[in-house]
């Protein structure tokens, strides 16, 4: 057999399988950023986090920390270093890479720039870990508020949306890049801990007490949550046995039975919600009432917090929080320009609930939303990065959910309420695909139905 000489040159240049086998993986930084286009620095790319075991000791008279933060990761690529999100001031005392001594520089006001003693191949599983302290500092964002971590007269609270995460951890801080969490806290003996999941056994030993929380569900970082003070704690199990942990401040719990009303209505909205939205997502339910005088209340997972200072805490607020547990939590937008998918979903949750409580018709409420709406120049769907908490993304986000239920009918739009969260359970989702499965639904074509409603500026014409 003759073989030309064109043909035995390609086959010198491609090599042996063998050659193949052995060749030299070409090891790349990860990329700084996620990719997302209104917060460019957060997040990183490179790697895939499934875990972060957090141990942090507080000091409530001096506001420090003492911690160490173990990340178990995959690299994704193959990996010559790779950066994790961590905010200043606290300063870095150990950090390993696979047990061994990694050499690390911070650029900027968040990236921890980490290279590893050698190389990580893209699917191996590694593991970072890092010993810090300090006094963590909250974030305060002039369009978007505070978040990271707040100190308190008795202790402090972390609420970490939309970039509050590093500041007391490192971290991937990108909704894309979920994982379970550990977290174990150590105070002094009479405060109290609470965090997203379910508690461990607390121990106390010479005067301090150490408090264990898991979260063993997928959970973007953004919903990752502390609370650290002087709390009174009621426990109840809603019917089939899910454990409801709901706390409120000492200082704040001056109206006789609180403690069991806020229980009690947590249980009322979750089990009432379940039966729009499905099985509830996680493994325990709940909620905090603090004064931390942030301004909001927000969705923290398994566990939202409730901020007593500015919001009334009922069962309209309970309704929109604990509805993001199935849209926001469970299901978390791609990008943050997706968090329509979050905010219409949780306020059309409080339409339904004033519908189901307070004889209120959801179209009502549409009607009168609809006609008291001063501002319909943005877009839903794409609001931009200082206004993803704007009454357009709350108010029209529910508004299109309502004008979808005029269009596809009750029937069809229930089940996609239903089958929405249980088909991206614990995933990431984007307005398009949203859309798609709403079409494949329905057998219906609705493109344009959703570019006049969230893509288009201007008031929809309705009827």
């Amino acid at each position: 057999m003759v073989v030309s000489a064109v043909l035995a040159a390609a086959l010198l240049a491609a090599g042996s399988p063998a050659d193949a086998a052995t060749a030299q993986p070409r090891f790349t930084p990860g990329a700084a950023g996620a990719g997302d286009p209104y917060f460019p620095d957060m997040g990183n790319g490179g790697y895939d986090v499934g875990h972060y075991d957090i141990r942090l000791a507080f000091d409530p008279k001096s506001q420090a920390i003492t911690a160490t933060t173990t990340i178990l990761a995959t690299a994704t690529q193959d990996l010559s270093r790779f950066d994790l999100d961590f905010q200043g001031p606290l300063a870095i005392s150990a950090l390993s890479v696979n047990g061994r001594t990694a050499a690390f520089t911070r650029s900027g006001a968040q990236e921890l720039v980490i290279t590893p003693p050698s190389g990580l191949r893209a699917g191996s599983p590694f593991t970072v870990s890092l010993s810090y302290s300090g006094v963590p500092r909250k974030i305060d964002d002039p369009a978007l508020g505070v978040s990271g971590w707040v100190a308190t007269k008795d202790g402090a609270v972390a609420l970490n949306q939309p970039i509050g995460a590093a500041t007391y951890f490192p971290v991937n801080d990108t909704p894309e890049d979920k994982a379970t969490y550990t977290q174990t806290i150590t105070v002094p003996a009479g405060l109290t801990v609470l965090a997203n999941g379910e508690p461990g056994p607390a121990t106390t030993r010479d005067g301090r007490t150490t408090f264990r929380w898991s979260m063993n569900r997928p959970m973007a970082s953004e919903l990752s949550m502390l609370a650290i003070g002087d709390y009174n704690v009621t426990r109840g199990v809603l019917a089939g046995g899910l454990p409801n942990i709901t706390a409120i401040g000492k200082s704040i719990d001056t109206v006789p039975g609180q403690g069991q009303v806020l229980n009690q209505t947590t249980a009322q909205v979750v089990q009432w919600e379940s039966s729009v939205y499905g099985r509830y997502p996680f493994d325990s339910t709940g909620g905090i009432l603090a004064d931390v005088g942030v301004g909001y209340a927000l969705e923290t997972q398994s566990r939202p917090v409730y901020d007593q200072r500015t919001s009334e805490v009922d069962g309209d607020l309970l309704a929109h929080e604990l509805g993001h547990q199935w849209f926001g939590d469970s299901l978390t937008p791609v990008h943050w320009s997706d968090i329509w998918l979050n905010e219409g979903f949780a306020t059309y949750s409080e339409w339904l609930y004033q519908e189901k409580f307070n004889g209120v018709p959801v179209q009502r409420t549409f009607e009168k939303t609809y006609a008291g709406e001063k501002d319909w120049s943005g877009k839903v769907a794409d609001p931009g990065r200082d206004h993803i908490f704007d009454d357009l993304v709350y108010n029209r986000g529910a508004m299109t959910l309502q004008a979808l239920r005029l269009k596809i009918g009750d029937r069809a739009f229930f089940d996609v309420l239903k089958r929405w969260p249980a088909e991206h359970r614990y995933g990431n989702v984007s307005t398009q695909q949203f859309i798609q499965f709403v079409e494949q639904l329905t057998g219906r074509d609705v493109g344009s139905f959703f570019r006049t409603w969230l893509y288009q500026p201007g008031k929809p014409s309705v009827g």
